[in-house]
């Protein structure tokens, strides 16, 4: 009987080993994207600030940024997604019944300081697509599927955090309506290196294509010249 494979491989290299040898091949690109960008808000960007916070590409917010300016230049959607809970974090369900501290996800409000989008992050008000979403997935009772299915677009590039939580869940939900699934490697950031590489293996192995953001910059710049 098959057995699970072993490995004395930490998480960091076994992505080394995954992305240097795909065992399948990719999704690729389609003809439209829409970037979305997953609570980069200050609870999870702002370490000086919050305990919850976390980096794991100090470039990280200034990739997006031009990843958001040139998806803009195309015309093609930019959305923008935070947590931020009611009162009584009725609206957080079970997952807001785990721990009931200060830091606690639940305990984020709308309007806080930890519900804000990053100051350093590029959003045009104006003409991006900004949302409150209250699950891990950006799917999960917000308009995105409404939003995606006007536009006409057939692939979604996923930015922000955390990798292994709302990040994964999102590029879970994505290829199930049938989206092509595109992950900026420096994009996107974890806690902790674990669950992050860990994270970064299961999505190339099964759910999207984990890319060098400047693989996705290059593509976004001239989408007919993409492999």
């Amino acid at each position: 009987m098959p057995r699970m494979e072993t490995s004395d491989l930490t998480p960091r290299q076994y992505w080394s080993q995954v992305k240097a040898n795909p065992a399948r091949a990719r999704f690729g690109f389609g003809s439209k994207a829409a970037l979305i960008n997953i609570d980069l808000q200050r609870a999870y960007t702002d370490i000086a600030r919050f305990r919850t916070a976390y980096a794991t590409d100090p470039r990280q917010l200034d990739y997006v940024n031009q990843l958001a300016d040139l998806t803009r230049a195309r015309g093609w959607p930019v959305i923008w997604t935070y947590v931020a809970y009611l009162p009584d974090a009725s609206d957080a369900g079970v997952w807001g019944t785990r721990t009931n501290t200060e830091d606690s996800l639940q305990n984020i409000r709308e309007g806080s300081e930890r519900a804000q989008l990053d100051p350093r992050l590029s959003v045009d008000r104006q003409r991006d697509a900004i949302f409150n979403k209250r699950m891990a997935s950006v799917f999960h009772e917000t308009p995105i599927g409404s939003v995606l299915n006007w536009h006409r677009v057939d692939t979604v590039i996923l930015t922000g955090g955390s990798t292994s939580g709302c990040v994964r869940a999102s590029a879970v939900d994505a290829l199930s309506r049938s989206y092509r699934v595109i992950v900026p490697e420096e994009c996107v950031a974890d806690k902790h290196e674990i669950p992050h590489f860990a994270s970064l293996c299961d999505l190339m192995l099964k759910y999207a294509d984990v890319e060098s953001w400047t693989v996705v910059r290059d593509w976004l710049t001239n989408p007919a010249g993409a492999r």
